[in-house]
């Protein structure tokens, strides 16, 4: 299938569902006794049912995710590919974000990226300075775009005022229960300032997908679509919002591929938004400082 694709105003574009890499090849070390097979399997199959968008990190399982993305694509054309990837907050000294992003590239065996993150902010670096390796590497042409994730409404502006370059992207928890990125108003900020938000874990890992959720329920009657469907549109029905989830499963995928190509209501999103039982205003895995 063609996955649709969001546009800002500055012209970047990319497609509103992606593929995530986090644990595949290990955690945060590789682990030895990892299916490589059945990672690069999954990948695969992901492009042949139309994703393009995938995203991966210098973190995940040190490199390794990199080496096994790398691996699984090289008999597509990069063209075709919207890949991402993240530097690590340790990494941020322009000598060492510029050799991070070499390291990844030659990991991923590929010439550039369609877009480099900062992973994490990292408060003992000046980030005039990460910015300025961040500026090196797109006139380079290593990296195309230039993003940020997990960083405050005041930490974005920040980092904006010290490269030349649009930062086009964040990256956020943000799902029906975890709702930091509002409270903190960054997702506010990105739709008011031509920046695409990128939402991970939009399903918390399948605990938003509970038959029993009313709400829920209701709306998957009235679209004829599963939880998960409803879970991912709603986040995709949003302005400048598009997301980003990990699975193995095939038949998972196809079912997430569901949510693309028709949009909630927007009484519904507004319902979800505000009904939504359970909500927490921190997230649980990356919380904002």
């Amino acid at each position: 299938m063609q996955i649709p694709t969001k546009k800002l105003k500055s012209g970047f574009e990319m497609p509103v569902y992606g593929m995530g890499t986090w644990k595949m090849g290990g955690a945060f070390s590789r682990d030895p006794n990892n299916d490589d097979a059945a990672d690069i399997q999954a990948i695969q199959t992901a492009i042949d049912l139309g994703i393009t968008h995938i995203d991966t990190a210098e973190k995940y399982a040190d490199g390794y995710s990199e080496t096994l993305l790398g691996k699984a694509i090289k008999n597509f054309p990069r063209e075709k590919l919207f890949l991402v990837s993240k530097v690590a907050g340790t990494h941020l000294n322009y000598d060492d974000l510029i050799a991070s992003a070499k390291k990844s590239l030659g990991r991923l065996q590929t010439s550039y990226l369609d877009l480099y993150l900062i992973h994490t902010p990292n408060f003992t670096i000046p980030i005039k300075e990460t910015m300025r390796a961040m500026d090196t590497l797109k006139e380079e042409g290593l990296i195309k775009n230039i993003g940020l994730s997990n960083f405050t409404v005041e930490e974005m502006q920040e980092a904006q005022s010290h490269t030349k370059n649009k930062i086009v992207a964040t990256q956020m928890h943000l799902n029906l229960k975890y709702r930091e990125a509002e409270k903190r108003g960054v997702l506010d900020y990105c739709q008011k300032n031509d920046v695409m938000f990128i939402a991970w874990r939009p399903l918390q890992k399948g605990m938003l997908l509970d038959q029993s959720n009313t709400i829920l329920k209701d709306l998957c009657q009235k679209y004829n679509k599963t939880p998960s469907q409803i879970a991912l549109n709603w986040l995709i029905s949003q302005d400048n919002v598009v997301t980003l989830s990990k699975t193995r499963s095939a038949t998972h995928l196809k079912e997430n591929l569901g949510a693309v190509g028709w949009t909630l209501e927007k009484d519904d999103i507004k319902k979800l938004r505000n009904e939504f039982p359970d909500q927490e205003a921190v997230s649980d895995a990356v919380p904002l400082h």
